[in-house]
């Protein structure tokens, strides 16, 4: 197993890799719980409850769909690299796509699946590299730093920190509900844990925040710790039913979005956590076929579980800060993910107050790519604001996306710069423009 890992040539050992995988599990540990929240809107509290999906479901679909991204990238690709159902898109899938669109979270998943299937052939034909060349990279990083501003929008709105307000569409609120002064302990903590790079800060930022609101009965105790598996069959095949479904010019544009926010999402952490770990060779990622392909798969094997997009997780980079090399930390964290499925009762106790801490934060550690745009190009300044700015002011990741694909040809060619745009990219601008005008209600 030594050899087949190369722990020589990656001057490391299993206790070393143990630790690591030990280590990105409990940075990425959050997912479990806040994932099957978020999927079942579990925020909104006049959302017919026959319209949501199962939380036990989602929990289980949740633990099974990132061991098995883990385990197969770890054995198949040998990278420390994890996988988990990705924040952004579980935030789309809900609020934008059932929510605000109204379409079911069947019908979701099915659209899940297909983006998946997207991605797996464009990763077994080479055409991924090409389309990764086409985008500029001002618009993959506003991206990835208007899903930030998104995520933290309802964080902040899951706190109550952020209210309506019939003046100014939106407003502070009084601070004095309990709940809230909950939300805003666990922020502190979480804040304080990251600041002093305490491993696993947003996780037991979250566990302080729930023991604190169970000691103050703003939080049920719950019965039990360790209690059986639920149930999976809410959700488990429900993707493959409803496949005929997605058949639709308005799912045309879920798919699109799923699709182009996992592509670049993937490829931008694998690159980013090889780096950290010196795996890059000549600024190239060896295996990068595989470690794509693993992620790929994982798309479709969760949205037959019952979960939103699974992607590689950036958290990553927290076991390979511990000293992880190789592909047996990432089997470590695929594991422990399986060991997890005992632990459903926490459920209980992740509330609104608990999960919105979590959301915040991983918003502030997603926009921080906003710094790599050039801002003194307005011609690339421009669209990549309205991508960043419109994600949280519209509500729908998507419409950020087709913003900003639709500004950036012009803003280029009005700049004498239209040559530079690649094909794919005026695709693109005709595709955001039926969006507008036919797929979205």
């Amino acid at each position: 197993m030594k050899k087949y890992f190369q722990f020589e040539e990656l001057g490391t050992n299993y206790r070393t890799e143990i630790i690591a995988g030990i280590t990105t599990f409990l940075s990425m540990a959050y997912i479990l719980f806040v994932n099957p929240f978020t999927l079942s809107l579990g925020a909104v509290k006049d959302f017919p409850n026959e319209l949501r999906i199962d939380q036990g479901a989602v929990f289980v679909a949740t633990a099974l769909a990132a061991a098995y991204g883990c385990i197969l990238m770890g054995i198949l690709a040998r990278y420390p690299i994890a996988l988990a159902p990705g924040m952004g898109l579980n935030a789309f899938f809900a609020f934008t796509v059932v929510l605000h669109m109204h379409i079911p979270w069947q019908t979701a998943l099915a659209g899940v699946f297909v983006s998946g299937v997207i991605f797996t052939i464009l990763s077994l034909t080479g055409i991924r590299e090409k389309i990764i060349d086409a985008i500029p990279v001002e618009l993959k990083y506003a991206v990835g730093s208007g899903i930030g501003l998104f995520i933290t929008f309802i964080g902040l709105q899951n706190a109550k920190i952020i209210v309506d307000n019939p003046a100014t569409l939106v407003g502070l609120s009084d601070l004095k509900d309990g709940n809230t002064l909950l939300a805003i302990f666990g922020l502190f903590v979480t804040i304080i844990l990251m600041v002093r790079k305490v491993n696993g800060s947003v996780f037991y930022g979250m566990v302080i925040t729930a023991i604190v609101g169970m000691i103050f009965g703003l939080i049920k105790v719950p019965d039990k710790i360790v209690g059986a598996v639920p149930d999976i069959s809410p959700t488990f095949g429900v993707a493959l039913q409803h496949l005929p479904d997605i058949f639709s010019l308005k799912m045309l544009g879920v798919v699109l979005t799923f699709f182009i926010v996992d592509f670049f999402d993937a490829t931008g952490t694998l690159l980013a956590v090889a780096n950290q770990a010196g795996l890059l060779k000549d600024n190239k990622l060896p295996r990068a076929g595989k470690a794509l392909l693993v992620d790929a798969t994982a798309v479709m094997v969760g949205a037959v579980l019952g979960t939103s997009t699974t992607t590689s997780y950036v958290e990553s980079s927290a076991g390979v800060a511990a000293g992880g090399r190789s592909g047996f930390s990432a089997v470590v964290t695929g594991i422990l993910f399986l060991l997890s499925l005992f632990f459903s009762p926490l459920l209980s106790v992740v509330t609104a107050p608990v999960t919105a801490p979590a959301l915040i934060i991983v918003g502030v550690l997603m926009v921080s790519s906003i710094g790599e745009i050039d801002w003194k190009k307005l011609e690339v300044a421009i669209p990549a604001f309205f991508t960043l700015i419109t994600m949280p002011l519209s509500y729908s990741i998507a419409t950020g996306i087709a913003v900003g694909f639709i500004f950036y040809p012009i803003t280029m060619i009005l700049r004498g710069r239209g040559k530079e745009v690649h094909p794919i990219l005026y695709v693109l601008f005709v595709i955001f423009i039926l969006y507008f005008l036919f797929l979205r209600e």
